[in-house]
């Protein structure tokens, strides 16, 4: 560990996390990012879309929730475009996430060679073994010098038109540098060792050598079934661990275990300032309660609580002391952490810490308050809604 160069101040200060990320996921740290944050779904998917049809060599495109409506057809005919023009197009989409999707839905594209593949398929009708093991990242690669990662699916809904959740407010982000190989390994790992026969071999194509771009120092951590640690979890709870002044967590699904729900109280008690953002209703109403019951133990003991208002909140992003920030697809949950296969940004930048501490002050203003009285004065039948979703949460 000693030896572990380390650019940035931030990465200095954080040497134990990124050690163990290194040492348990093979996270490699690199320090020639450049990083660009997405909180409007709308501008996100006009900068792919446009980066897809740059696109010069190959275009590895993944995501959990892949809906063919008016926004996932317009990347489709950008994607089926770049196919027809040579360009070597792989998609790898969630069986039970895209559930409404089928192989035949990309004949045209297969047909001109596209590749596509579905992650951990049903083989019975309505039977899937399998269905508790999840593939949630979203990861795109093109030309191995660009990628996406973050919290945004491929759907209707995550542009705001869906007259149930109405504004969608989302964090997805756009890394140049050598950032970018270990995204792109992650797409060829669950593509050869989950998806399909046709493995993808390492070739220089896939990764071109990267000039320096930027100054930001991060690494890729993934998680899921397949590893020995929960690597993205204790990701988390190393920097809740090692906040001296502030947290700052966003997530639609906040339902911790007992080692984080413990290291929040600890930072808490310890006088660190611990700030928590939730959606204001639920997508699935025992995980939402389950959500309300955990903040609102924390708010009975200093934690400031906010309920977004402006939509539906579905960013997963925590931040501390204005050094570190994680993005990425990893809830906090047990299924996140144990069952499903994620994949985070780990950033160590004051600058990029900062711009999402700031967003977070910004969506702040969209809030309320959920206070200790507020929580207090909560009504028997939401306590009963708790209780019942308490029950269960060991498998939400």
């Amino acid at each position: 560990m000693d030896k572990l160069i380390l650019p940035s101040e931030e990465a200095k200060k954080h040497r134990k996390l990124i050690h163990m990320l290194l040492n348990n996921n093979q996270s490699f740290i690199t320090s020639n990012n450049k990083v660009e944050t997405f909180y409007e779904t709308t501008e996100f998917f006009d900068q792919m879309i446009h980066d897809i049809e740059n696109a010069k060599d190959h275009i590895h495109f993944q995501f959990y929730i892949f809906r063919l409506d008016s926004l996932g057809q317009r990347i489709y005919d950008a994607l089926l475009k770049k196919q027809k023009e040579g360009i070597d197009v792989k998609i790898l989409y969630d069986d039970m996430g895209s559930r409404t999707l089928k192989l035949r839905n990309f004949k045209e594209l297969r047909d001109n060679g596209g590749k596509v593949e579905a992650f951990f398929p049903s083989r019975l009708s309505l039977i899937n073994p399998r269905m508790n093991n999840r593939n949630h990242r979203k990861n795109v690669v093109i030309d191995g010098k660009i990628a996406y990662t973050g919290g945004t699916n491929v759907g209707e809904e995550y542009i705001g038109l869906s007259k149930k959740f109405g504004y969608w407010r989302d964090t997805h982000i756009r890394v140049q540098g050598n950032a970018v190989k270990s995204l792109q390994l992650r797409f060829m790992l669950d593509w050869n060792s989950h998806a399909t026969r046709d493995n993808l071999k390492h070739h220089p194509r896939y990764f071109p050598e990267i000039p320096v771009v930027g100054e930001t120092t991060m690494q890729i951590a993934a998680s899921g079934p397949d590893e020995e640690w929960e690597q993205i979890k204790y990701g988390y709870l190393k920097m809740i661990n090692s906040a001296k002044k502030s947290i700052y967590i966003q997530s639609p699904y906040f339902i911790p275990d007992q080692s984080m729900k413990e290291a929040i109280k600890i930072a808490l008690l310890s006088g660190v300032e611990v700030n928590i953002m939730i959606p204001p209703f639920p997508d699935h109403p025992f995980v939402y309660w389950g959500t309300y019951h955990n903040v609102g133990e924390l708010a009975m003991i200093g934690a400031n609580v906010y309920i977004y208002e402006r939509g539906f909140l579905h960013q997963k992003v925590m931040i501390i002391d204005d050094e570190v920030v994680s993005i990425g697809s990893c809830n906090m949950d047990n299924r996140s952490y144990a069952l499903n296969f994620e994949v985070n940004a780990f950033i160590f930048d004051e600058k990029e810490a900062i711009k999402n501490r700031l967003q977070f002050e910004r969506d702040a203003l969209h809030s309320r308050i959920l206070s200790k009285e507020v929580y207090q004065s909560r009504s028997k039948w939401i306590k009963f809604k708790e209780a019942i979703a308490n029950l269960i949460a060991p498998i939400l």
